[in-house]
Parts: structure tokens; C-alpha cells; sequence
């Protein structure tokens, strides 16, 4: 059975919901570990190509999308820069971080709008809801990403993770 993600703003806030046919430890895992996040991370015709994870409060996750789909025309070839800095994890159940663009040496780009993200995983039944909330400084800043495609990566990435979730 394959859970359709539900996106709402509200005000500076993008909440995104699906419900996902794995276990709340294993979805949470995927979240928590480099060779997973390596396997679905992005949208498709995308790669992580860098993924250093250091999860903890603290700590930081680092990577690298590279899309190597050529049919995405002017976008084949180009490579996106993230990173995350942890600051509060709940094992199974919640974590929290800023999201940053960043380059490859992890310095935060300039003009890209960063995010304040919680996610929390919701054991229902032998599966799993993913709730993240994303909060930008502004609604400007929130649009900025809208108008970047940020909900389809994320549909995208999403879809991603729950095949992934099912051979893993």
C-alpha cells in the first residue's frame, strides 16, 4: 500500500505528512545512517554522492546530490550541497535540526533560505507517520524554497524511501 504525502503551510511553517509500511525503529534508522540515507536520499535521477553523518546534538550531517539523470536537461551534471546540524534526538521517536544549502566544505550559502526542522515518527499499527515540520525565518523565505520545487524533491525523496524501506 503506497501513502500519498499530505504538504500544508502554515504561515512560515511547510508540514509534510505520509505514512510509511515499515516499523518506526527502521524508518527512523534510515533517517539516522549514512549508508541508508545514501540509498534514497533526493529526488530521483539524483545521488548522494558525500553523506557524513554525526548524529548526535551536535553533530552534523554533510552531503552531496549529483544529478546524474541526463533527461533533466540543464540540471544533469549539477550538484547540491547540504547540511544539517542536530540538535535534539529522541531514539525511534523525534529528531531535530537545521537545514542549511551549503557548499562542500559545509559553509552555509549565502541567499538560500535555511530551516528549522522537527521530525517526529508515529508508530501506528506496524507503520509508520512521518510528520516534519519546517519552519523558515519568514514566508518569504518559505516561498523562496516552495518555488525551488522543494515539494516535489520531497515527494520525490520520499517516494524514494518508501521503496527503499521495503528491501531493506
Amino acid at each position: 500500500m503506497s501513502s500519498k504525502m499530505i504538504s500544508k503551510v502554515e504561515g512560515q511553517e511547510l508540514i509534510l505528512e505520509r505514512v510509511f509500511n515499515a516499523p518506526q525503529a527502521l524508518v527512523f534508522k534510515a533517517f539516522s545512517e549514512a549508508e541508508h540515507l545514501k540509498q534514497w536520499w533526493g529526488p530521483r535521477g539524483w545521488e548522494v554522492t558525500v553523506c557524513t553523518v554525526d548524529f548526535r546534538p551536535g553533530g552534523i550531517w554533510h552531503y552531496c546530490m549529483k544529478c546524474m539523470d541526463k533527461n533533466q536537461g540543464d540540471f544533469y551534471g549539477f550538484e547540491s550541497w547540504g547540511k544539517a546540524v542536530y540538535e535534539e534526538i529522541v531514539e525511534a521517536e523525534k529528531i531535530v535540526y537545521v537545514d542549511y544549502f551549503s557548499d562542500a566544505e559545509g559553509n552555509e550559502a549565502d541567499g538560500l533560505p535555511s530551516s528549522h526542522i522537527t521530525m517526529t515518527f508515529v508508530e501506528q499499527d506496524g507503520q509508520t507517520k512521518l510528520i516534519s515540520r519546517a519552519r523558515y525565518a519568514s514566508v518569504e523565505a518559505l516561498k523562496t524554497v516552495m518555488e525551488m520545487g522543494m515539494e516535489q524533491g520531497i515527494t520525490e525523496t520520499w517516494d524514494r524511501l518508501s521503496e527503499y524501506l521495503q528491501v531493506i
